[in-house]
Parts: structure tokens; sequence; C-alpha cells
């Protein structure tokens, strides 16, 4: 019942103005920041492993204006759940489409390179507006949420979700079949078929599968990144040049590569990656746990 009556809540939000929609997320984003403690934490935690080069009172602003965008990108996937497809058209534009769909056309499997920046959802969607995709799925413990998040996935052309449960195969076969694969590759899932490579300087397990898949599907890869502007602008979804020279013959140092890109990518915009994550949780033999 609180789940519906949530849902019946969020779903109100998607009638307001995006303008005031991003005032109460960044509005409500400080408060969090306040309540929060636990992800409060291990915000501050990651930024101080991250940019060491900046001051504790830095850190902190970084860590609330994460908390506003964050906050802002969860009540904004009120529109991406329930706004009309000529709403969204306006709010999300994608650069380099005519690229992308220049790859497809000529018959290469594409593999989109999309790091955890809080307006990743809003980047989903824009590419399902334009292209029938696939993208990996994580099956929801609350079912109710869990249809709702399907749905609003589903919204759009013939979209493909995989379970992480599901084989490489699967993967290798979608883009095969000329689906872009929306792939994250850059969370902390264990030990288990990860290797640790710097990322900020700092050894995080990371999944070595972009240079796994791109080899076993002859697929490209093109980096993703979402924006969300300011106030009520709406997204931009970048969609960059294919990568040269990739994968190579070393699966660690296509590893490297890739955390070197995303490093790079959040400097331009740090507040806006997916700092509550504990993304140097697990550590090689001997180190303590940071968090």
């Amino acid at each position: 019942m609180l789940s519906r009556l949530l849902i019946a809540v969020v779903w109100v939000l998607h009638l307001l103005p995006l303008p005031l929609l991003a005032a109460l997320g960044n509005g409500l984003g400080v408060v969090i920041y306040g309540l929060a403690g636990r992800r409060r934490h291990i915000v501050l935690v990651n930024l101080a492993l991250c940019f060491p080069e900046l001051t504790e009172r830095q850190r902190r602003q970084l860590a609330r204006a994460h908390f506003q965008i964050l906050t802002r990108s969860v009540l904004e996937r009120s529109l991406l759940w329930w706004a009309s497809p000529e709403r969204l058209s306006r709010l999300i534009r994608v650069d380099g489409e005519e690229q992308m769909r220049a790859l497809l056309d000529a018959g290469r499997p594409v593999l989109m390179l999309a790091p955890h920046f809080v307006g990743l959802d809003a980047g989903g969607v824009g590419i399902a507006m334009r292209f029938d995709s696939a993208s990996i799925y994580a099956v929801q413990s609350n079912p109710v949420f869990d249809r709702l998040l399907l749905r609003g996935r589903r919204r759009f052309g013939d979209q493909l979700l995989l379970s992480r449960q599901d084989s490489v195969r699967a993967s290798v076969r979608a883009m095969k079949s000329g689906r872009p694969l929306y792939y994250l590759p850059d969370m902390d899932f264990g030990k288990r078929d990860s290797i640790f490579v710097p990322f900020f300087g700092v050894q995080a397990a990371t999944i070595p599968g972009l240079s796994r898949l791109a080899r076993l599907a002859g697929a490209v890869v093109v980096p993703c990144v979402t924006r969300i502007l300011p106030g009520g602008e709406g997204y931009v979804v970048s969609v960059g040049e294919p990568w040269p020279d990739f994968p190579s013959a070393d699966v660690e140092a296509d590893t490297r590569r890739m955390n070197a890109w995303i490093e790079a990518a959040v400097r331009s915009m740090p507040e806006q990656y997916y700092w509550v994550h504990r993304r140097f949780k697990t550590r090689p033999p001997g180190e303590s746990r940071p968090y």
C-alpha cells in the first residue's frame, strides 16, 4: 500500500514544469545531505580518496552539490516514466546520434560505455527513443517498483533488457543483431570477475567486460555521457567518437584505459558522478576497508 501511495506522489511530480521540479530536487537534496549520515559518509570518503587536493570544506561543498543533483535525478525520473514522448524529446538532446546511426547502418556492433553519472537514466531514455537498444537490468526487491521500472524502460521502441544473470552470449547476440548495448561497467561488483586497476590513483575492483565484450562481438566502443543541465534546461547525452585501437590484446591495459577515460569525464562534472556507491569497498589483499 505504501509503495503504491509513493508511486502516486511521484506520478504527480511529472505534471510539474522542469524548473520547479529541479528547484524541489535541489532543496530536498540539501535536507537529505543533512539527514543521510551513512550515505554522506560514503560520499565524503570517496571524495577524499579521489580529490585529496581539495580541502575538507571544498569536499563537503561538493558532497552537498552531489546530493542536490542526485535528488533532482530521482524526482525527474517521474518525467522519464510518464511524460509524453514530445515533451521528452524537447528535454533530452542527443549529440552524436547521426554518427552512431551511421555505424549501425554499416553493420557495426556498437558497445556504449555509459558511466554512472546521475543522469544516466535520462540518457538511456534518450537512446531508447532513437534506437532499438539493449541494456542490463537489475531486478528490484520491491515488486511494485520493479514493474514500474520495467515499464519505464520499455516505453520506447523495441528495447531488450538483459539480466545480470544472463550469459555474455546474450549481450553479444544483441549487439550483433544491430542493437547498441548501453553498458555500465564502473561499479564495484566484488572480487569475482574483477581486476584491480587505478581509478583516481586508487586501486579499484573493476569488471574488464568492456574489453571482452568488444572483442567477442567485434564491436566498436563509443563513450556516452549524460549531463543534467542547470535549472529547467533538460539533459544532453553526448555520444563520442569510436575508440581507436580498442580492444587491444591486453585486457588489463584496456580496463586501465576505460577507468582513465571515466576519471577525465568525472573531472568535467564531479558533482554528477554517483558517489553514494562504495566504489572502493573491495580491496587488494592486506588493504583496510575505507568505509
